[in-house]
């Protein structure tokens, strides 16, 4: 089978100028490595074609293959996840992962925890700043937690991101505006334990892999997984493999939301415990890292004893089901 691979390569956009925090979603040059050689592994050819704007020369000249497999984060916008598979469903083309749809409404995390509450599912209350006098009239209790609205990898949260008086409140909220450019998302602060689990598959085919505590270590930044947390999570981080009586509620909780979500192929769901001890949805990442080691899918996927080629597998599998299902367009667009 033929296999393009679509992603962002964090070296390549670093030597073009942009910086760390810009292109801390990219894949790194052995995250490509690592996924192209399972892919060949498995018994496939495998083309890389890099961004979206290299697939959409590839694609207007009329290259076509089995499958694409994407990891293609975009640079920025609440849609710049969506936009490889907008491009991928306008020219029919079979892909990885979520369509655009999941993958913009995921990223915009307001909109998301909508659905979850339409859902009927637990996560957190919140208010979405959009400028910096709205948030005098954040009405939640203290302490909060502001973090930008359509960010991953926990790109600007830090040991600030909690916050007790309105003061401060209204200063980070001001530092978002600007540093990130889009809006604060505020929400009560959850104080107990914080929990990752990994997804495989589609709808009613889906399983829960595995779930994992994240416990900061001595020396990182309070409070929560930040993003230098993640990126040091090996001296900084401890991630704790979950009993499966711990894991039940928490890991049916996340298949109910990637289920009702619209989740595909392969992602991973983050779980934090209230005040009250029961579990909040946090985040659904509908386009998880892949780097063997470092990233948490892998990891998650590591504990539960599932090699990371069953895992490139998996998603492989789950995403050709779906090209069985596809007829062919009704006519040739003029």
């Amino acid at each position: 089978m033929r296999v393009a691979l679509c992603y962002d390569l964090r070296d390549a956009y670093r030597a073009a100028g942009y910086g760390e925090e810009e292109t801390a979603e990219f894949d790194a040059a052995d995250t490509v490595d690592a996924i192209e050689a399972a892919l060949r592994e498995l018994g496939h050819e495998t083309e890389r074609i890099g961004h979206v704007g290299a697939l959409a020369g590839r694609l207007v000249e009329g290259r076509r293959w089995d499958l694409v497999f994407n990891t293609a984060e975009g640079l920025r916008g609440v849609g710049r996840e969506a936009q490889v598979p907008a491009l991928l469903e306008a020219f029919d083309q079979v892909y990885t992962f979520s369509d655009p749809l999941v993958s913009a409404l995921t990223l915009h995390k307001a909109m998301a925890k909508r659905v979850l509450r339409d859902l009927g599912l637990p996560t957190a209350d919140f208010r979405v700043v959009e400028t910096q006098a709205e948030a005098k009239n954040v009405d939640l209790p203290f302490p909060l937690f502001v973090k930008p609205l359509a960010e991953g990898t926990a790109k600007g949260i830090d040991g600030g991101s909690r916050v007790e008086t309105r003061e401060a409140l209204e200063q980070r909220c001001a530092w978002v505006l600007a540093r990130h450019r889009q809006p604060a998302l505020v929400e009560p602060f959850l104080p107990g334990r914080e929990f990752t689990v990994g997804l495989t598959g589609s709808g009613a085919e889906a399983v829960a892999l595995g779930t994992l505590e994240v416990v900061l270590q001595p020396g990182s930044e309070p409070h929560a997984y930040t993003y230098r947390n993640k990126e040091q999570c090996e001296t900084l981080c401890e991630y704790r493999a979950v009993e499966a009586a711990r894991a039940a509620p928490l890991e049916a909780l996340a298949l109910a939301a990637w289920r009702g979500i619209g989740g595909r192929d392969a992602g991973r769901i983050d779980l934090r415990l209230g005040a009250d001890a029961l579990p909040y949805l946090l985040e659904i990442n509908p386009l998880p890292g892949l780097h063997p080691t470092h990233s948490d899918l892998p990891m998650i996927c590591s504990v539960a004893g599932i090699p990371y080629l069953e895992l490139i597998a998996r998603i492989v599998s789950s995403a050709l089901r779906r090209s069985h299902d596809r007829g062919p367009l009704p006519r040739a667009l003029p």
